[in-house]
C-alpha cells in the first residue's frame, strides 16, 4: 500500500451551458434540470442577451429556442455557425416549432439535435449529456491501443474523438465527426444518404423526419473543413458518397 498514488484527482471542470429562452419559467426548468446534473448554466431571455452571453464567455453548449423576439433563434444559430470562434459550439434547439418541414430547417441550419415542447427535462439533460460526450469524448486521452482511421494527412483518433489534418487538430461538430468516421470506416464503398443519415444522429426516429438534403450540407461543411483533403469524399451521383480508396 505504501505505493499507492494518494494524490487527490482532479475534478473535470463543470460543462458550461448558455440557455436561451424568452419563456422564463421553461429557462428556469432547464437551468434547474441540468444544474441538478452539475452543469454551469446561464440563461438569456433574448436573442440580442445570448448572443452578447456566447460571445462573453463561450459556452460548451447552448440550447436554443427558435421562437425568441427581437433576433430570433435561426439567425442566432446562422450567426454562430458562420463565426470561426463559435461554429464548433454544439446547439441544441428547444421549440414549440413540431412539424417536420420544422425540424429539417433546425438540423440544416446547424442544430445538433431538436427537442420540441412540451418536453420531458430528463430526455433534454441525457441529449446534452449525449451531444458534449461526442464532442469532448468524456474527457479521455489517446490511448496507446485506441483505433486510428488515416488517408493521406487525415488521421481520425477514435479512442479521443479527434481529427488531426497534416498534424494540425481540426474543429468538427459532432455530426461532421460521425459522417467522417462512417465514410472512412467504409473507404472506396458508396454509402447512401439514408446510411449516412442513420449514422449522423444515431436516432432512426430522426433520420426517418430529416430529408437527405441535410447530408448535403454537411458533406459541404466537411469537405470545407478538410481543405484539399475534401476531395477525397467523391459523390456519387443520385446515391450518397464515398470515400475515396487509396491507389495501390
Amino acid at each position: 500500500m505504501s505505493g499507492e498514488d494518494k494524490t487527490p484527482k482532479q475534478p473535470r471542470p463543470a460543462a458550461r451551458v448558455l440557455v436561451i429562452d424568452d419563456e422564463a419559467e421553461i429557462a428556469a426548468l432547464v437551468a434547474y434540470q441540468l444544474t441538478r446534473d452539475g452543469y454551469r448554466v446561464e440563461t438569456a431571455s433574448n436573442g440580442a442577451e445570448g448572443l452578447d452571453a456566447l460571445h462573453r464567455e463561450l459556452p460548451d453548449l447552448v440550447v436554443l429556442d427558435r421562437m425568441l423576439p427581437g433576433v430570433s433563434g435561426d439567425e442566432i444559430l446562422r450567426a454562430i455557425r458562420a463565426d470561426t470562434t463559435t461554429r464548433d459550439v454544439p446547439v441544441l434547439v428547444l421549440t414549440a416549432k413540431r412539424e417536420q418541414e420544422d425540424r429539417i430547417q433546425g438540423l440544416e441550419l446547424g442544430a445538433d439535435d431538436y427537442v420540441t415542447k412540451p418536453f420531458s427535462p430528463r430526455e433534454l439533460v441525457l441529449r446534452v449529456e449525449a451531444i458534449l460526450r461526442r464532442a469532448q469524448g468524456e474527457g479521455q486521452a489517446p490511448s496507446a491501443g485506441g483505433r486510428v482511421l488515416r488517408a493521406g494527412d487525415v488521421k481520425v483518433d477514435l479512442s479521443a474523438l479527434r481529427v488531426t489534418l497534416d498534424g494540425e487538430e481540426l474543429k468538427l461538430t459532432p455530426t461532421e465527426f460521425r459522417l467522417l468516421k462512417t465514410l472512412l470506416e467504409c473507404r472506396g464503398r458508396t454509402q447512401t444518404r439514408r446510411q449516412l443519415l442513420e449514422e449522423a444522429w444515431k436516432d432512426a426516429e430522426v433520420a426517418d423526419r430529416i430529408q437527405t438534403r441535410t447530408v448535403d450540407m454537411h458533406v459541404r461543411r466537411l469537405r470545407s473543413k478538410l481543405g484539399a483533403a475534401g476531395d477525397l469524399i467523391e459523390t456519387v451521383r443520385g446515391f450518397g458518397y464515398r470515400f475515396k480508396k487509396e491507389e495501390s
